[in-house]
């Protein structure tokens, strides 16, 4: 028997692509109030949209082959 079961695939992309949706959205949304040495003071726009797009968009496919099987 397959640890995790048969599902175990559609769950781990659903957790990552939501902790990439989330992540990089409260990255945006609330960045550092002081950040460290040689951290940036605020997340890069265009790569953190493009990473929340790719996580909301793995997150839906895990989703929809939840729903389909």
């Amino acid at each position: 028997m397959l640890l995790g079961g048969p599902d175990l695939l559609r769950y781990l992309v659903l957790a990552l692509g939501g902790a990439l949706v989330v992540g990089n959205v409260m990255a945006l949304v609330r960045p550092p109030e002081r950040p460290k040495e040689g951290e940036l003071a605020k997340a890069p726009v265009a790569r953190s949209v493009v990473m929340a797009v790719v996580g909301g968009i793995a997150a839906l496919w895990a989703i929809a082959t939840m729903l389909s099987g």
